[in-house]
């Protein structure tokens, strides 16, 4: 198990610290484990501490506000940052980490959630990165673009005369590309700079043609780090929307994806299965009916393409998955280096990249143009023509030094040790852990949005427009919005002939789906193993679940509803589930009694954990269809180290946050699957 003397790290030495986990590997029965800067780093003493921080003196678990209102938790959780932003990044984490092997030996790049290289496509998978590209890589080209259109709108005309006069001036005295790299160097080591260069606006409110104040699509700027300005609960929450609603109108092969097909993990028993059609399969039913209204038979004997195809087709996605989710990560490392949250170094990553530019800008200041032409047309040739001496060269280096390449990536060599969003989220978590007060999980609310406009500082914004301008521009018109609510309620009470018709086949397929749990109830009873993992996987919407954390989870195995608990006073924690209710917080193994103890396992002893659907994706479709007041609950899978040792727990609305505090809780190397 990896330890660390915290008291021995001062904060001055951040960087040391993170230094030493390139070296610093223990065996523990014969294993080689972490630690990765992830774990050194959570449990470095840091100069500003927050609540979670401040909790680390005492021994047993602290409480920071599970379960309580966000309203209720004043101070940051984490110095450095806002407990919006932790928890928008915890959300985020959810959503994108559902499966976890522990892996023996760390990473080249030093940190945890590396993935593999026999990382398996699924239209789910798919479905995340393209959220995660959406939220990361699009809506932050936005930004630029807008920025590049008030530029080039003279609306603002003190700052962009400004810029057109260094560019003159540039191009008069040839030092264009040393003044453009100069001024990079600048924004990347001096922060001030980027606000006083490039004020900052809210996104939906400019306009992208003529870079001027414009009505956000949402018709109110009720949020402006995202696209169309609708308000939200929390921060972040408009952004994941806008991208979940993208990916839904995605076609073809991201048809599965847009339904959640292979949502988290579908488990063999999962009902309905077999009965619901395949939305993949009907697209491809839908194109045989086109190919077969023109006479020709589109049946797998006679069609020798069809399958081939559908292979090159699925390679396609994964790679195309693959290269979307190389390119976020690096967008996300980028940023997480220009703007470091604690416990990271914050000013090297910065004199990292400084490095490598300076050395660009000086050499552009002594080459002259023709000399670059020149080069450049040279390298051009070269690699056209220049493939044997090419191929012999990577042979030589492969023989040399094995795996050369993988240590030329970005991740592996300018932006080592950087981390992506999912990966600064996994420290933020393990240093609740670190001081024994884990990080309350983000809130939730199904409450309807309410349509108020976000706050603005009209003085500060530089976006040549007038007051009234932006404030009309904000705002939603009263008239417009009594239209809007008489329109949706009309068309709410409005009911035709095949509205009737749907409804009627929605309170069939109810009655069939509450035959179902029935029956599953009744094998249950006789034992039926299957059965047992699908009891209590429906639950009315919104209702309170308890217990639901830090120690406590409510959940069920093997069909009997009761507790999994984390028992942090033993040495390493245990992890054991038991169908006794814990009263006062009570955690100790001893307290319970015998024969209501299911399992217990090590957390040290952890390989994989899998989020896994409670019905499936098809089941989903139909209760989300069909059951308007239930939803489907889902589960996690836990594999241990010996042989059998893997245990399924269900009906666990509380499954991210166990998922959550057995990722962080020790010193596991994970690589995400």
């Amino acid at each position: 198990m990896f330890t660390t003397d915290k008291q021995a790290m001062p904060s001055a030495s951040v960087d040391g610290a993170a230094s030493k986990a390139n070296n610093n590997l223990v065996t523990d029965a014969g294993i080689s484990e972490g630690p990765t800067e992830s774990h050194v780093l959570s449990q470095v003493e840091q100069d500003e501490k927050g609540l979670s921080q401040k909790a680390g003196d005492t021994a047993e678990i602290t409480d920071l506000g599970w379960g309580e209102s966000p309203d209720a938790i004043e101070e940051p959780l984490v110095a450095g940052l806002s407990n919006e932003d932790l928890w928008m990044l915890i959300r985020r984490f959810d959503k994108q980490v559902y499966r976890v092997k522990a892996i023996p030996d760390a990473p080249v790049q030093k940190l945890d959630l590396t993935r593999k290289d026999d990382d398996e496509f699924s239209p789910d998978k798919l479905r995340a990165t393209l959220e995660r590209f959406y939220i990361t890589v699009i809506v932050g080209l936005t930004s630029c673009i807008k920025h590049i259109a008030r530029l080039r709108s003279w609306k603002e005309p003190r700052r962009t005369a400004a810029f057109c006069t260094v560019y003159v001036l540039s191009w008069l005295l040839d030092l264009l590309v040393p003044t453009m790299l100069a001024s990079l160097i600048a924004l990347v080591i001096y922060p001030p700079c980027r606000s006083f260069m490039f004020p900052p606006a809210p996104i939906p409110l400019v306009n992208k043609d003529t870079g001027g104040v414009q009505k956000p699509k949402a018709g109110i700027l009720g949020s402006g780090d995202n696209i169309t300005g609708a308000p939200e609960n929390f921060k972040g929450q408009t952004a994941e929307q806008e991208a979940s609603n993208l990916v839904a109108g995605v076609a073809s092969v991201a048809v599965g994806s847009a339904v959640g097909k292979h949502d988290q993990g579908v488990p063999d028993d999962a009902p309905l299965e077999e009965d619901v059609p395949d939305a993949m399969d009907i697209v491809a039913n839908t194109a045989d009916a086109q190919s077969a209204a023109h006479g020709k038979v589109p049946t797998d004997s006679h069609d020798k393409t069809r399958q081939p195809m559908k292979e090159s087709v699925m390679d396609a996605a994964n790679y195309s998955m693959q290269v979307i989710g190389d390119i976020t990560d690096t967008y996300e490392k980028l940023g997480n280096a220009l703007s470091a949250t604690a416990p990271f170094p914050r000013l090297s990553p910065r004199l990292r990249l400084v490095t490598v530019l300076g050395p660009v800008c000086l050499v552009s200041i002594l080459m002259s143009c023709y000399v670059f032409m020149k080069l450049s047309t040279l390298l051009i040739g070269l690699a056209f023509f220049g493939d044997p001496v090419i191929r012999r060269g990577i042979g030589y280096m492969n023989r040399r030094l094995p795996g050369w390449q993988k240590l030329l990536q970005l991740q592996n060599s300018l932006l080592k040790g950087i981390p992506t969003n999912a990966q600064l989220a996994i420290t933020l978590l393990r240093i609740g852990e670190a001081n024994a007060a884990p990080i309350p999980p983000p809130p939730t609310s199904q409450d309807k949005v309410p349509s108020r406009p976000a706050s603005l500082n009209q003085e500060e914004l530089t976006l040549g427009a007038t007051d009234e301008e932006i404030k009309q521009a904000a705002l939603v018109k009263p008239d417009d919005h009594a239209q809007e609510t008489q329109a949706s309620s009309e068309k709410s009470h409005k009911k035709t002939l095949g509205s009737s018709i749907v409804g009627f086949f929605r309170g069939t397929t109810a009655s069939g789906v509450e035959s179902k749990r029935g029956i599953d109830r009744l094998r249950a009873a006789i034992g039926s193993h299957n059965a047992k993992n699908r009891v209590g996987v429906l639950r009315t919407r919104g209702k309170r679940i308890r217990p639901c954390g830090p120690v406590a989870f409510d959940a069920r195995c093997n069909g009997k509803r009761g507790t999994a608990i984390i028992d942090s006073t033993k040495e390493p924690p245990l992890l054991y589930f038991t169908t006794d209710t814990p009263q006062n917080g009570d955690a100790q193994l001893e307290n319970r009694k015998a024969e209501s103890v299911l399992f217990t396992m090590p957390v040290t002893d952890i390989q994989e954990m899998r989020k896994i659907g409670g019905m499936g994706w098809k089941g989903k479709l139909v209760v989300g269809w069909s059951l308007g007041g239930k939803e489907v609950v889902d589960g996690l899978t836990i594999t241990g180290k010996k042989p059998g040792q893997l245990y399924q727990l269900t009906a666990m609305a509380t499954r991210n946050q166990l998922f959550n505090r057995l990722v962080a809780i020790d010193g596991q190397v994970w690589a995400s699957c």
